[in-house]
């Protein structure tokens, strides 16, 4: 009987959180429509996400805009302000799961303009 396979563990993503203290974790799957955008926002926490399906625009102020495709990670730092993360295709969904580091009881995320 041959072993089975190794196990393959692929890096994604490696960020810092300086001085962050996670306390609770909410976990969600997330579903835009067809060329959805969220406009300007920001999270009160560290989110760290990955792209299920379709791909997704993120710019984060000061950076430049990026195009996140399916199986990338991504980092939203908490209080930076989130310029885009729409939906990079006005005929495919995108789908991502997103896990929010939270300090206590915090919103999620706050909509701006």
């Amino acid at each position: 009987m041959t072993a089975p396979a190794p196990i393959e563990r692929r890096p994604l993503l490696a960020t810092p959180l300086k001085d962050w203290r996670t306390t609770k974790v909410d976990v969600r799957a997330i579903r835009f429509g067809p060329g959805q955008v969220t406009g300007v926002h920001v999270h009160p926490c560290q989110v760290i996400g990955y792209i299920a399906a379709g791909a997704a625009i993120l710019e984060i102020e000061g950076q430049p805009a990026r195009r996140l495709e399916t199986g990338a990670a991504f980092h939203e730092p908490a209080a930076a302000r989130i310029l885009r993360f729409d939906n990079a295709s006005r005929e495919e969904p995108l789908e991502f799961v997103a896990t929010y580091l939270l300090q206590g009881d915090q919103p999620l995320i706050e909509m701006l303009e």
